[in-house]
């Protein structure tokens, strides 16, 4: 007699088939993959230290540049294209020096020095220029000359320190209407040779005037006095 062999089986029900545990459906993307991967950025901390190293340097040039320095002055560069700061650099003398610096570094690079009088124009944004030279007419009159070319009424100084003084924007007639060396030379000598009201009229003149005509003359016999030897 043959044996009947019964399986017994749970019910359909019963029976929980489960493909994705078995199988791996490459179709079936992991919901992360289904975005760019966001570029790795540098640490914060990183790009802190970087700024702070930045400012520093500006800084430590702005101080730099203070020394044997006769006047400082601000213009507003606001608009500026890149091509038009490389023309204006090559306009200026070899002893003027145009930096672009952030108010507050160069308010930190002034701080306690004669050139604290120059915050009234730490305003919008400034281009600064440095002026190690005593012909002062001559360092702004390049100035002059590119802004009314490139039309740039909008972009003027915004202040100056020349000599502890402050210069507002109206006032720089004033500065650009200084005395050359070589003006000056002809005037103090001119007084000396002439007659004694001369002489009077050179002393009493503004104290900056005459500061600057003494300045010269003492130069001037100094080279005289170096030449003779």
């Amino acid at each position: 007699m043959e044996a009947t062999l019964f399986t017994t089986l749970p019910p359909p029900s019963s029976i929980t088939i489960s493909l994705k545990s078995h199988f791996h459906n490459p179709l079936l993307l992991h919901p992360t993959t289904l975005h760019h991967r966001k570029p790795t950025r540098t640490p914060l901390t990183i790009r802190s230290a970087i700024s702070r190293t930045k400012k520093e340097e500006t800084v430590e040039t702005v101080k730099q540049q203070l020394e044997g320095c006769h006047l400082i002055a601000g213009i507003n560069y606001k608009g500026f294209t890149v091509q038009q700061f490389q023309q204006l650099r090559t306009t200026f003398p070899d002893s003027t020096k145009l930096i672009v610096a952030k108010n507050t570094l160069v308010i930190k690079a002034i701080e306690g020095t004669p050139w604290e009088s120059l915050k009234p124009c730490m305003k919008g944004m400034n281009a600064w220029l440095f002026v190690h030279s005593e012909e002062i007419p001559a360092a702004i009159k390049p100035y002059r000359t590119f802004q009314k070319e490139k039309k740039l009424e909008e972009n003027d100084f915004s202040g100056a320190v020349f000599e502890g003084k402050y210069y507002p924007p109206e006032e720089f007639k004033v500065l650009e209407n200084l005395p050359t060396r070589a003006e000056v030379y002809a005037k103090l000598l001119g007084s000396l040779k002439g007659p004694a009201t001369s002489v009077v009229g050179t002393l009493q003149a503004p104290a900056r005037n005459l500061v600057m005509t003494l300045k010269a003359y003492v130069n001037k016999l100094e080279e005289e006095g170096g030449a003779g030897q």
